[in-house]
């Protein structure tokens, strides 16, 4: 069963957003997430369904992502809101120089 904790805005820590995007894994999905609402079988990755379920909760723990489930389908949704207000430009900054790493 999911936890379904989801840190407040004032809760969320930046060691703990840097730990979530510093995976290559979990930035990729967040880069993904960004463009829009996502569902979990979205995503198609080298990895098991156990590790990607360990990703989303790093993510979901650390107030990267909210996750809503429906029914049988869990919806994942970036906090860019959240992370914007307590870490302004934080985003941005990550997605730019990954995409200049990446060039």
């Amino acid at each position: 069963m999911m936890n379904d904790h989801h840190p407040t805005r004032e809760d969320l820590r930046l060691p703990d957003v840097l730990l979530a995007l510093g995976n290559p894994i979990r930035l990729a999905a967040v880069k993904q997430i960004a463009i829009g609402e996502c569902i979990c079988s979205d995503f198609v990755t080298d990895v098991s369904k156990s590790t990607m379920t360990h990703h989303w909760r790093v993510l979901r723990e650390a107030g990267v992502i909210r996750q809503r489930p429906e029914g049988r389908v869990i919806y994942m949704s970036l906090r860019r809101d959240d992370l914007e207000a307590r870490f302004p430009g934080l985003l941005s900054a990550i997605f730019n120089a990954d995409q200049a790493t990446s060039a």
